[in-house]
Order: C-alpha cells, then sequence, then structure tokens
C-alpha cells in the first residue's frame, strides 16, 4: 500500500510515506513552524522516494485532537494535495498514534494518551491492545480536568501513560499514579505511526472526500475570558 501520512496536531510537525514495504519520514520538533515546515519535507520525502501523488492509494491525516491551528494546517494541505491528485483522505487519530508507539514498544494491556488541551484541562484517549498490536479506542476520546480518571479503576494489567499532557500538568499523574504502571517518554504523534492504523482504515473502507474533512477538535473554546478589574 501507498500512504503518504501527515500530522502537525502538536508542536512536532510530521511526515511519513509508505510504498509498499518502504519507509520514508521527517519529523521536526518546532513549534509555529508547520507553516514554513510542512510542504517542503512532504516534497522532500517524495523527491528522495522517486514517487508521484498519483501513485498513491490515499493521504492518512493526524486528525487531531491538538492545537487548533495545527490540526488545521494538516488538514488544508491534506485536502489541497487530495484534490490535486484525485486521492481520498484516511483521518487518523493523532492520540492514538502516540498509543501505537507505546503498544509496538511494550507488552503493556493498555495506553493512557495525555495531550496538553490548555485551560488545565487534556485531551484524554484510552486504548487497549487489538488486532496486529493497533489501538482499540476504550472509550471515546475527550476532553478531561487535571483529576482522577474513573476507568483506570476498572482497567487490568499493565497500563502505561503517555504523552505531553502527563508532563504539563504533574498533578494529573499524580491523582492518578496508583493506576498507571509506567509514564512512557513518548510525548508526541509521530506520522510514521499513523501509517498503520491508515492502512487498517482504509481497508476497511474508513475513507472520505477531501471536502469532507472534520478535524477532531473537541473543544470550541480555544482562549478564557479576561477576568473583569475588580
Amino acid at each position: 500500500m501507498n500512504l503518504l501520512a501527515l500530522d502537525t496536531s502538536s508542536q512536532a510537525c510530521s511526515v511519513a510515506l509508505q510504498l509498499g514495504d518502504a519507509v520514508l519520514a521527517r519529523h521536526e520538533e518546532l513549534p509555529r513552524e508547520h507553516t514554513r515546515l510542512l510542504v517542503p519535507m512532504i516534497r522532500s520525502v517524495l523527491q528522495e522516494s522517486g514517487a508521484q501523488l498519483s501513485e498513491l492509494d490515499a493521504i492518512v491525516l493526524g486528525n487531531g485532537p491538538g492545537s487548533f491551528i495545527g490540526v488545521r494546517i494538516a488538514a488544508s494541505v491534506a485536502q489541497g494535495l487530495a484534490y490535486g491528485a484525485g486521492l481520498k483522505i484516511v483521518p487518523v487519530s493523532s492520540m492514538a498514534a502516540i498509543a501505537v508507539r507505546v503498544l509496538a514498544d511494550s507488552d503493556c494491556s493498555a495506553v493512557v494518551v495525555a495531550q496538553d488541551a490548555r485551560m488545565n484541562e487534556v485531551y484524554l484517549g484510552i486504548y487497549k491492545r487489538g488486532d496486529a498490536n493497533l489501538p482499540i479506542d476504550m472509550v471515546p476520546e475527550r476532553l478531561h480536568d487535571t483529576g482522577p480518571i474513573a476507568e483506570l479503576d476498572v482497567l487490568a494489567g499493565d497500563v502505561r501513560a503517555a504523552g505531553v499532557g502527563w508532563q504539563r500538568y504533574p498533578e494529573l499523574l499524580a491523582a492518578n499514579r496508583d493506576s498507571i504502571g509506567r509514564m512512557e517518554e513518548f510525548l508526541l504523534p509521530r506520522a510514521v505511526d499513523l501509517l498503520a492504523s491508515g492502512a487498517a482504515a482504509f481497508r476497511a473502507g474508513e475513507i472520505i472526500e477531501p471536502q469532507h474533512v472534520m478535524p477532531a477538535y473537541l473543544r470550541h473554546k480555544v482562549a478564557e475570558k479576561p477576568k473583569a478589574a475588580s
């Protein structure tokens, strides 16, 4: 399968190209540089591979949740490329990409991913190991405060935590420490970890036309109103 994967939902700008069994990837962690980096990174992997967009089966989009602006950047570029090359888009959770990496590098039974949603909240995803070690949502991804996560009380086995939200809010880890076996070092999504889930979704027919892309923001409020002066 030939796929191009993009993710700019975090401070990382990430691109991966799969051509059969060969994979090329670019990944840079430079906040607020996505608009400058993304298209050259795409051009770089295509030029190195000698492939054309028209040879791809689809574009795999890291669809958030995450930075509002970041999610929109990858979505817009994916739409433009898909329109131009007549391709479909496969939207994949950016947080699940982090779970993919944890599951690939451990024998844990579940992964709890927390990404910084600001305003003392995280984007939360809880995933169990599925077929081919791909993550399966145990609950819908959602916003969560920095307190206890109720679902962790009923999880059995080795449960790992990953994502930058645990670092951003140490009180979240403190509130759930007894339910977490280990904190993993994987903090941000990588496009290369979208590929396997994207291929599985493609085979399952979970593809959309570019005009139907709907980023998974989870929140539509991006800032708190300033407090009135006393």
